[in-house]
């Protein structure tokens, strides 16, 4: 889970986007850094697969303050989102403090999204966590697109337990900050009860 970095007074936490190939998880990691102060971030680094992109940077939101004279300083992970690519799913799921899962809305993409729900249950069980007991949200991205599912179908499929959830746009930047601070919210009330 979290790392403590006493010398430098930091709490760093690790969020992964999780969700289908092209879904639009490297999309909203794109636009966060582009809108980010450059004080507030670190490198971006993209590590190509042959298909798709995994990305990481790390990320400290100055808004979110201190836990206990602690900054808090979030590692933003997205995972490659074809099947062929488990292993490095299950790589960087380690040490987890949150999730965003990242849902294509449109109708063509539901069994996608269906299956890599389902692969982000086993994967994170397989390395000791419960889905329904860590921080985690739910976002339905492309609902600019004409061909879209409705959110109550999606909410059915990919959020029966209610998480918190956002409509996106992650080429505009529709939702993407919201989700983005719900996420980083709940790890943060994680951290303060002392898990």
């Amino acid at each position: 889970m979290s790392f403590i970095n006493y010398a430098s007074r930091e709490i760093n936490c690790k969020i992964v986007y999780y969700g289908p190939g092209l879904c639009g998880k490297t999309t909203n990691l794109q636009y966060v850094y582009q809108k980010t102060a450059a004080d507030a971030k670190g490198k971006m680094i993209s590590l190509a697969t042959e298909t798709e992109r995994t990305l990481f940077f790390d990320f400290l939101p100055l808004a979110l303050g201190e836990i206990r004279g602690f900054k808090t300083r979030f590692h933003l992970y997205t995972v490659p989102g074809q099947v062929f690519y488990d292993a490095s799913r299950k790589l960087i799921l380690k040490g987890v403090d949150g999730v965003v899962f990242v849902a294509d809305s449109q109708e063509e993409r539901m069994d996608a999204n269906i299956e890599s729900v389902e692969n982000l249950r086993i994967n994170l069980i397989e390395q000791g966590y419960d889905l329904d007991k860590i921080p985690y949200v739910v976002q339905y991205n492309k609902r600019d697109l004409p061909n879209v599912v409705s959110v109550d179908e999606l909410r059915r499929e990919l959020n029966p337990t209610g998480v918190p959830e956002f409509e996106a746009c992650a080429t505009t930047g529709e939702g993407v900050f919201e989700t983005l601070k719900a996420i980083a919210k709940l790890i943060l009330f994680d951290l303060k009860k002392g898990k």
